[in-house]
C-alpha cells in the first residue's frame, strides 16, 4: 500500500493550494479517503474525509468553507483544494484510507507553509 501526497509549498495568507495523493497496492475505489495534518508540537488532526463514491464529504470546523476534498476513482487519487490559507495552516498534511470508521493506512505528508 502506497499513499503519496503532494503539492504542498509556501503560500502567503489568502492564498491557495491544491494537494494531491495517489494511492496504489489496494482497490481504491473500495475505501473512503481522508486528509489530516500535523502541525510542530501539535497532534495530528483531521481536517477532511470523502466517502468511496465522493457524494458525502466531511470537514472539520477550522476548514469548513475554505477547503474541498474530491476524488477520482479513475486516477486512484484524492485531492484537497485549499482556500483563503491562514498561517495556522501551516503543518504537513497526509491522506488517510480506511474501510469502515477507522483509518487503515497512512501516506507521507507534504508541507504546507502560509506566511503572514
Amino acid at each position: 500500500v502506497q499513499l503519496q501526497a503532494s503539492g504542498g509549498g509556501l503560500v502567503q495568507a489568502g492564498g491557495s493550494l491544491r494537494l494531491s495523493c495517489t494511492a496504489s497496492g489496494f482497490t481504491f475505489r473500495n475505501y473512503g479517503m481522508g486528509w489530516f495534518r500535523q502541525a510542530p508540537g501539535k497532534e495530528r488532526e483531521f481536517v477532511a474525509s470523502i466517502n468511496l463514491g465522493g457524494g458525502i464529504r466531511d470537514y472539520a470546523d477550522p476548514v469548513k468553507g475554505r477547503f474541498t476534498i474530491s476524488r477520482d476513482n479513475a486516477k486512484n487519487a484524492v485531492y484537497l483544494q485549499m482556500g483563503s490559507l491562514r498561517p495556522e495552516d501551516t503543518a504537513v498534511y497526509s491522506c488517510a484510507a480506511r474501510r469502515g470508521k477507522e483509518f487503515n493506512w497512512w501516506g507521507q505528508g507534504t508541507q504546507v507553509t502560509v506566511s503572514s
